[in-house]
């Protein structure tokens, strides 16, 4: 799809605050400072909690820059923005948030998916041409980059963002992101890379990772921000901890307490960490509380793709309330209705406890509540 040029002379970042300004919003200083590193040519992450904003702080630069091009007639006929996320489930939830500030805009800027969802039809479509942005996955990325004309297809991308470095980072699917910009940095001197995460003990460290060789010549840039999101943590134990089988349990015998705790008024995610422990718990509450079942979902990765959307947009729109997932749902651009997060078991590290966290009170300085379970 290509751009309609417009003659405004207002440059992008203008026309984007003035859209922000129509709707009563204010930028945050931490969206600023990455807005304005962005045009500076500088790459870097965006290090704020989970919830605040750190999806339009890296896109509102790129997108910026593409209205400037469409404005001088650029047909912005190839990709020039990549969005990395390491879940294909939230693709659609990154293009709909990508793509809100575009509607609102006199211009036509295509937001596409190319992950393990994307049907055969719209892969046809993208192999004869990319969007401008484009929302993928490492794996589906990687095979992109394996086309032969790669080169010719990336040769004008301006920037890349990896949406929750912290899941990626040390880890095989890591590795991968990190081989393919350094491949793509090779198809587009110049590239410009943003990470977005909350939870990095050492975010210096992170970012030059992500920005890869010759950053400690110059440094990335960290941008933080003084956001105070409380995690309020409650510990739901059982009455009696001293007989605890070692291996092998799924907890069951705290159904009592955690279904005593549930308030299908109060939406909540439920959170385990199997798939198995997912589905055994969803037919526990079903099974105890049956009223409950037009406001109770299950969702994990293996579940249909239709399914795991139409268990999505109940989230948001309210017709769900009550979640049993697995870390399907660890990550997502706005799960606002969601008040409570609960934990069944550990959450193997803090950093996915925090991450989990976020998911409730999806809102900038506003507290995440987090019951855990303890079996």
């Amino acid at each position: 799809m290509h751009a309609t040029p417009t003659t405004a002379a207002e440059p992008g970042i203008a026309r984007l605050r003035r859209w922000l300004d129509a709707r009563g919003w204010t930028p945050w200083a931490f969206q600023e400072r990455t807005w304005e590193a962005y045009a500076a040519g500088r790459s870097g992450l965006v290090h704020v909690p989970t919830g605040s904003g750190k999806t339009w702080a890296a896109w509102f630069g790129p997108l910026a820059e593409m209205l400037d091009d469409a404005a001088t007639g650029d047909p912005l006929d190839t990709v020039r923005v990549l969005h990395v996320s390491p879940l294909r489930a939230v693709g659609r939830d990154i293009s709909a948030a990508l793509e809100q500030p575009i509607a609102g805009l006199d211009v036509e800027l295509a937001v596409g998916v190319r992950t393990g969802d994307t049907t055969p039809a719209e892969r046809a479509r993208q192999r004869k041409r990319l969007p401008p942005t484009l929302v993928t996955t490492p794996e589906s990325l990687s095979l992109l980059l394996a086309q032969k004309d790669a080169s010719r297809r990336f040769r004008d991308l301006r920037c890349v963002i990896v949406d929750e470095w912290h899941e990626l980072m040390a880890t095989k699917r890591g590795v991968q992101v990190e081989l393919a910009l350094a491949r793509l940095r090779r198809m587009s001197p110049g590239l410009r890379t943003w990470g977005l995460s909350a939870t990095f003990r050492d975010p210096d460290a992170a970012a030059r990772r992500l920005c890869g060789v010759g950053s400690d010549e110059s440094p990335p840039l960290v941008v933080h921000d003084e956001i105070d999101r409380p995690v309020v943590v409650r510990s739901l134990l059982p009455d009696d901890a001293e007989a605890l089988p070692w291996a092998g349990h799924l907890g069951m015998r705290m159904a009592p307490k955690l279904l005593e705790f549930l308030d299908p008024e109060v939406p909540t995610l439920i959170f385990t960490n199997t798939r198995s422990q997912a589905e055994r718990w969803f037919e526990e509450i079903v099974k105890a509380r049956p009223d409950w079942m037009e406001r109770l979902a299950l969702h994990h990765g293996s579940i249909d793709r239709e399914v795991r959307t139409r268990v999505e947009a109940g989230l948001k729109d309210g017709t769900i309330t009550l979640a049993v997932c697995t870390s399907s749902l660890d990550l997502g651009v706005d799960f606002s209705p969601i008040r409570r997060v609960v934990q069944i078991g550990s959450p193997k590290g803090i950093a996915r406890l925090i991450q989990r966290a976020g998911r409730s009170g999806h809102r900038h300085g506003e507290a995440c509540e987090v019951p855990e379970l303890h079996l």
